[in-house]
């Protein structure tokens, strides 16, 4: 294979690297297992109806957690492969408790983290294969909720298709244009942590550190981030007091987190080369006044890293971060270079199906389900002033929509001068709030006489 060199002076940072996929490739290639699977698997036929029958296929997904049972859980291995087991249960994100039983027994099963030393607590960097949202949240959740971390941390390095996923306790409709995102084919998603609205797609990386809740430190991953961008390119950049990591105060990367018993978890993302015409069309709400409880999110200017480091690309980035977090001691910021990379698991390419994870198609159906997306939505209140013109004059009213759980409950019309509420007869009332239909209520509205609303303001009608 030719290697094509940049010669860009904007790579010319502490090491040289090929800007590529094949560079990443060669890397993978130094973790143990993941060569044994990969040379392997060139030379077996594709046939992903039958199980693997080599015996690198076989110890690899052993170690990821293949069973050939799907009535019970082989979580991923940690160092304790013995207590991992526990039944297989398929929670709903929506759920109001957050221990499964599934998460009982690994409380019950929990090891005396005082008592593990750093050097015992070995690490993994896992690879989704998969590009979809939904998939990749409840990839998250199930590793979340079955996993044991006390003596094994892990990285989930993941990219998405085009998408906007909003916090825990956002309002969609004040963060975006719900409608205008299903016309472009853009995935609205509401994940399980909080914080604000962001926009992924292939060029936006997606880090996700899970730990005991014990062992959550949000600065120690956001520093993984940092060092990993100056130790490949050079690039400076800071942690603000939001725990937002940016350039000359331009944001390359968000947080949020899930902080839970026995474990959490804490997800960024990192801007490489995003469409960010696509990021800005996407965070536009209508222009209409939410009077909404959700929280909202704080407005920022952004920056992708290519428009600091023109090499910079998702490959790379990934392999970057990864092999930061892998040569990093556990519990503190301290550079164990190759010697504690060798020490580690490595890069593990993650398939999330449930053969692998038996349950994790349940959790995808449930992020991806209208309940959950749009339907979790705290009760809010949309407003919209009107103007209706006759022929010798106008009046000016207010709409009022109070939407509850997703829905329309009540509509209704008020004239600035007096606190009267007169409802709306519509169809529409009881139907899924969205921007379509609230401009529907709106055009009917323009049609109706001002004589008719006056009327009916009078209670004569």
């Amino acid at each position: 294979m030719q290697v094509n060199w940049c010669s860009n002076k904007d790579c010319l940072g502490l090491r040289k690297r090929v800007c590529g996929l094949h560079q990443t490739w060669k890397w993978l290639h130094q973790t143990p297992a993941l060569h044994e699977y990969l040379i392997s698997a060139s030379s077996v036929a594709a046939d992903t109806a039958t199980a693997p029958k080599s015996t690198s296929q076989l110890r690899l997904l052993h170690r990821l957690g293949a069973t050939a049972t799907t009535t019970e859980i082989t979580r991923l291995y940690s160092a304790n492969n013995d207590n991992n087991n526990v039944n297989a249960t398929t929670p709903s994100p929506t759920s109001a408790t957050s221990t499964t039983k599934a998460g009982n027994k690994l409380q019950s099963k929990r090891i005396n983290l005082a008592a593990v030393a750093d050097a015992d607590i070995k690490k993994s960097v896992f690879i989704s294969q998969s590009h979809d949202i939904f998939t990749n949240l409840a990839l998250e959740d199930w590793l979340y909720k079955n996993f044991d971390f006390g003596n094994h941390h892990v990285l989930l390095l993941w990219a998405n298709d085009p998408c906007v996923v909003i916090g825990r306790h956002q309002n969609p409709f004040t963060e975006a244009n719900v409608s205008k995102l299903m016309e472009r084919g853009i995935t609205l998603a509401r994940r399980n942590s909080g914080g604000g609205a962001v926009y992924h797609d292939r060029g936006n990386l997606n880090c996700t550190f899970f730990t005991p809740r014990e062992r959550y430190n949000r600065k120690y991953n956001l520093n993984i981030v940092t060092r990993a961008l100056f130790r490949e390119w050079a690039i400076k950049s800071e942690i603000n007091d939001r725990d937002d990591i940016v350039i000359k105060n331009k944001k390359i990367s968000g947080t949020a987190a899930k902080l839970g018993r026995p474990n959490a978890y804490h997800h960024c993302t990192i801007l490489a080369s995003a469409n960010k015409l696509h990021l800005g069309e996407s965070l536009v709400k209508e222009p209409v006044n939410y009077i909404s409880r959700a929280t909202a999110s704080v407005p920022s200017p952004i920056r992708n890293l290519v428009d600091v480091n023109r090499c910079v690309n998702v490959p790379q980035l990934l392999s970057a971060v990864g092999y930061e977090y892998l040569r990093t001691a556990a519990m503190a910021l301290e550079d164990g270079g190759s010697i504690q990379t060798m020490k580690q698991r490595g890069f593990q390419l993650i398939n999330p199906t449930e053969k692998w994870f038996p349950g994790i198609e349940e959790l995808r159906k449930n992020y991806s389900s209208w309940d959950w997306v749009i339907g979790k939505t705290p009760k809010f209140t949309v407003e919209k002033d009107l103007e209706l013109k006759d022929d010798d004059r106008g009046m000016k009213l207010k709409l009022s929509v109070d939407v509850v759980a997703g829905l329309m409950a009540n509509i209704s019309i008020q004239l600035p001068q007096n606190d009267q509420l007169v409802p709306v007869v519509t169809p529409l009332q009881g139907q899924a709030y969205n921007e379509q239909n609230l401009n529907g209520i709106i055009d009917a509205l323009k049609m109706v006489s001002t004589s008719n609303v006056q009327q009916a303001m009078n209670g004569s009608i």
